[in-house]
């Protein structure tokens, strides 16, 4: 797949909840700097991850806007609508930077305002 095609699958799956897909699209020693979740290595860790989107997420939508492609890297402006595992709204506007190697994620980080994500963080999870 082409880069776009991967960024556009990265996105697909998202919205798609489909998890396991997304997963695929991640190098086995990829590097994310998230803002929520700091700085993460490793797909194993980040496989991790997934289970607590699925639960402090009751609906998660990210929505490119902008999508600007060169080479290997790209750079996303998107929209998040989403919703705590409650239904508490969270709305925010996200910039990702993807760097791929060999057809795969290698390195992403996202940037937003934390402050939307507060009904998510603040959740107690049972």
């Amino acid at each position: 797949m082409s880069t776009h095609e991967i960024i556009d699958s990265y996105y697909g799956s998202v919205n798609r909840g489909d998890w396991d897909t997304w997963l695929t699209l991640f190098t086995d020693d990829v590097v994310i700097d998230e803002q929520l979740a700091g700085h993460v290595e490793g797909i194993g860790v980040l496989r991790g991850a997934v289970d607590g989107l699925k639960r402090g997420y009751s609906r998660f939508q990210n929505v490119p806007r902008h999508i600007v492609v060169e080479g290997d890297e790209a750079c996303v402006v998107s929209r998040i609508s989403a919703a705590n595992a409650t239904g508490v709204p969270i709305e925010a506007n996200v910039a990702n930077y993807f760097r791929l190697r060999d057809g795969k994620i290698a390195y992403m980080a996202n940037f937003h305002d934390s402050l939307p994500f507060l009904p998510f963080t603040t959740q107690k999870l049972g």
